[in-house]
């Protein structure tokens, strides 16, 4: 069939690839002229890494991860190490390395995927309607066009969210998770951490924190809590967060921003779980269907976990279209609306909205000896469709 996919983010062009996988004839539109994705890089765990293994992608993924064996925190005023443990048991439990990759990188790897011919940039879509098994997707330019199925994958903002939860009566809307996030890329020095460490300074609230990617590149990630619409310089924000801690690698981080080449700044907002994801042959995926906070680095996975379902729904039930997308929908809106909700508890602990719930973590940051974080990480990895297919061939 053809299926029409809006989006090329990682979940639209995700979606696209298994659809592609079966035979199907794909079409992606999205609204950007070019790969400028918001945000500098993601965080790849194994649930995700897996599903791109599944897409053919393996090799080339981990060509572009950087290597992140260790993981460590430290005080954010002194620099002083509160603890630092392997990630090996990560790998270990779940059978696959993750990896920090930049999103434009990415990105480009699985457009290139889809094929340029099947990818049209600079395409806002204005509507959709469905009627006699068709759907119509309509477009700013004046432009149209038809398919047996339409794949929302169009961000925070969805269109086609509102159209497919337009009969509930219900319009799933954002909200502000109380801080704001920099973020770019910054050459890797090992004076704010060793070049395989997830590196991390807390203090007040507030992180500063680096992975590494490929190209010799660290990327950054500074939460800072307050109120969201401000307009600031951002570099000044930044000074003004973090200018008076003392830990050397957070003034090493600061000076090595090059605020014109790489730092975004974005605000943190998500959407509370919601079950519809579907109406008729249309369905949501990705931000569109559970539009989630950083806090636990699941984002991108759980957008490739919809696409993985929905290649797996497609590839193995034939009642139809609309029965299809109905399993879908039962196998995922659980599992990313948990993930969700974990994520906005994980905030909530970390930023100082409760104060002594974040002076207990930071406290037991200083016990950590990496037992508790990592069952936190595999415990966001399992219950993954992904690991739960690898269980059953177990």
């Amino acid at each position: 069939m053809k299926v029409i996919v809006i989006g090329a983010g990682v979940g639209g062009t995700s979606a696209a690839l298994a659809l592609q996988k079966l035979g199907h004839e794909v079409v992606v539109y999205d609204r950007m002229r070019e790969n400028r994705p918001v945000g500098a890089a993601l965080s790849l765990w194994s649930n995700g890494v897996k599903v791109l293994n599944w897409l053919g992608l393996g090799p080339q993924v981990a060509a572009l991860g950087g290597r992140m064996d260790d993981m460590a925190y430290y005080d954010g005023h002194t620099g002083d190490e509160m603890c630092r443990f392997s990630l090996a048991p990560v790998t270990e439990q779940t059978g696959q390395r993750p990896y920090p990759v930049a999103r434009a990188d990415l990105q480009q790897l699985m457009m290139d995927a889809v094929g340029s011919d099947n990818i049209h940039l600079g395409k806002q879509l204005t509507g959709v309607y469905e009627a006699d098994g068709i759907v119509t997707a309509t477009f700013a330019d004046g432009s149209t066009d038809f398919a047996e199925l339409l794949i929302g994958a169009d961000g925070a903002r969805s269109l086609v969210r509102d159209y497919v939860t337009e009969p509930t009566g219900i319009r799933p809307e954002r909200s502000y998770s109380g801080y704001v996030n920099y973020n770019g890329l910054v050459a890797a020095d090992e004076r704010i951490g060793p070049l395989d460490q997830w590196t991390t300074y807390v203090g007040d609230g507030k992180r500063c924190a680096v992975m590494p990617v490929a190209g010799d590149r660290f990327y950054f990630f500074v939460d800072v809590p307050g109120p969201s619409g401000v307009v600031e310089d951002r570099m000044a924000a930044l000074e003004h967060a973090f200018g008076s801690w003392g830990a050397p690698g957070v003034r090493a981080l600061l000076d090595g921003i090059d605020p014109d080449e790489s730092l975004n700044r974005v605000e943190i907002w998500d959407i509370d779980p919601f079950d519809t994801w579907v109406r008729g042959r249309v369905a949501i995926l990705g931000d569109a269907a559970h539009n989630t906070a950083p806090d636990i680095g699941q984002g991108a996975c759980s957008a490739l976990e919809d696409s993985f379902a929905l290649g797996i729904v497609f590839a193995t039930s034939t009642l139809g279209v609309e029965d299809s997308l109905k399993r879908y929908e039962r196998i995922r809106t659980e599992r990313a609306g948990d993930l969700v909700l974990r994520a906005r508890k994980r905030a909530h602990e970390t930023h100082a909205f409760d104060v002594a719930a974040t002076q207990a973590w930071y406290d037991g940051l200083r016990r950590e000896d990496g037992t508790g974080v990592i069952r936190g990480i595999v415990g966001n990895i399992e219950g993954s469709p992904v690991e739960l297919g690898a269980s059953v061939m177990r």
